[in-house]
């Protein structure tokens, strides 16, 4: 058997400033009311960078550039050479794929392979994908003539930073939009970096602004009475204050919030195939993913099965260091997000599951939380109702396909859910039941540019990708 050798990423592959301003008109600014913050990295606790938090008056100028912009500018610019921007940004991403990989996972926490293999070719492929559109609005299904709404107002998370950007930003410009866009206080380098993007496309002045903070400069953005359009991800509590903060204008509004997805595995599902599936939708990202399996339902006559091959599977999981190349499940993003994995893992402690963990060595420094699963769990306990955005899987058994449905349901969420059977009249029967906006088969965490994402009740309205992603940003 071989020994573990250390593979780490080269961190001089990405130039860290130690200090950043804010991206309004196509420069780097100073902020006019504002302060600044740390941003650190969660495997180590190393600071970064100092990066602004912008005040009213720089959320106010933010705007004011990207009016200027639509107004004098990109509403004017036909879609075609809308779309040479789009190819160039999307181009530069690919070229520069190693350099936003690495400061994608210095920043954010999850594993390089991740942040190379999906993060950046996922988000360089959005760009593509959309600059295709952009000459072809009118035979999108949305009218013969559909126009653009102005500016929007994107305010993005932590976990996955580039690409929600790419999410946010390709389809508004497609359409014809500028933007303004705020990315988490906890992950803001990469959309930093994005800006030397726009800059090195020679994207006009304006077309796209960032401005970074926390809640505050968030709120700054929705409440602004220039926006015409705001578009989150998030927490479901935060889409909420949103959705009021807005309720009774005419601002457009797209929000994808929380989840609690089912993973169903039948008795005929190919064990070891669905047993990799249930990692990849729960440990992936360290299950940092609203549309996470974190509830696991197995039909009992393979229970016992399931399970023991899970924990095998879970043994071989390699918890570490994220930008070495060998690691599986890297840092929790913040220390504040530790502390609510940790209070919900408690919870079910105390509600009676029985909670299993690999025999796994944590790092001393940084944010870490073994990959973990509770047994025992009914539709009762929280660690099955809330949403722990952690590596933390909740295992509830069924009997009848009924049941599964009947469980996966008795949830306030609705984003996401999985079917593992040989049958393709199930996964159908299934599909149509299921109150999910994606329902993957025989597979989880599968994203494509062309296909639309979103959910049901708590978990928002309103979809990305796919030429339904044109729709918000269009009227």
């Amino acid at each position: 058997m071989f020994e573990y050798a250390p593979a780490p990423e080269s961190r001089s592959i990405v130039d860290i400033a130690s200090s950043y301003g804010l991206f309004i008109g196509g420069e780097f600014v100073d902020t006019r009311d504002g302060h600044t913050f740390k941003t650190i990295s969660p495997a180590s606790e190393e600071v970064l960078a100092e990066v602004t938090e912008a005040g009213p008056a720089d959320v106010d100028a933010a705007v004011a550039a990207a009016r200027r912009a639509y107004d004098r500018v990109w509403s004017k610019t036909p879609g075609r050479e809308r779309a040479k921007y789009l190819y160039r940004i999307a181009r530069i991403l690919a070229e520069r794929s190693r350099e936003f990989a690495v400061l994608e996972t210095l920043d954010n926490g999850k594993p390089i392979r991740e942040s190379r293999d999906v993060d950046v070719p996922l988000a360089s492929a959005w760009f593509f994908y959309y600059a295709g559109w952009a000459d072809k609005l009118a035979y999108a299904g949305l009218g013969s003539d559909p126009q653009p709404v102005g500016v929007a107002g994107q305010i993005i998370p932590w976990n996955f930073p580039l690409m929600m950007l790419a999410w946010k930003i390709a389809p508004a410009l497609a359409a014809g939009n500028t933007v303004v866009l705020k990315p988490a206080e906890t992950t803001p380098l990469t959309a930093l970096l994005f800006a030397s993007v726009c800059q090195q496309a020679e994207l006009p002045p304006g077309v796209v602004n960032i401005v970074t903070g926390a809640g505050a400069t968030g709120q700054a953005l929705v409440a602004h009475p220039d926006v015409d359009k705001i578009a989150f991800t998030g927490s479901t509590e935060v889409g909420k204050a949103i959705a009021r903060a807005v309720a009774g204008t005419d601002t457009k509004v797209t929000l994808e919030l929380g989840g609690k997805a089912a993973n169903v595995i039948f008795d005929d599902a190919p064990v070891d195939q669905a047993v990799e599936g249930i990692v990849n939708g729960i440990f992936f990202n360290q299950g940092h993913v609203c549309c996470a399996g974190s509830r696991l339902l197995v039909q009992e006559s393979v229970y016992d099965e399931v399970l023991e091959r899970l924990k095998r599977r879970m043994a071989t999981l390699r918890l570490g260091d994220p930008m070495d190349k060998n690691t599986d499940v890297g840092a929790i993003n913040s220390r504040e997000q530790l502390t609510r994995i940790r209070e919900l893992s408690e919870v079910g402690d105390a509600e009676g599951a029985q909670r299993w963990s690999a025999a796994c060595e944590l790092p001393e420094h940084g944010f870490w939380f073994p990959p973990t699963i509770f047994t025992g769990v009914t539709q009762a306990h929280r660690i099955a109702r809330e949403e722990i955005f952690g590596p933390v899987l909740s295992i509830l058994t069924f009997r009848t396909p009924a049941e599964a449905v009947e469980k996966a349901n008795n949830t306030p969420y609705g984003l996401s859910a999985g079917v593992w059977t040989e049958k393709g009249s199930r996964i159908l029967w299934m599909a149509d039941r299921l109150r999910a906006g994606v329902v993957w088969a025989n597979t989880f965490n599968r994203f494509d540019p062309t296909s639309p994402f979103g959910g049901y009740k708590e978990s928002g309205h309103g979809r990305e990708g796919g030429r339904h992603g044109l729709e918000a940003y269009l009227r």
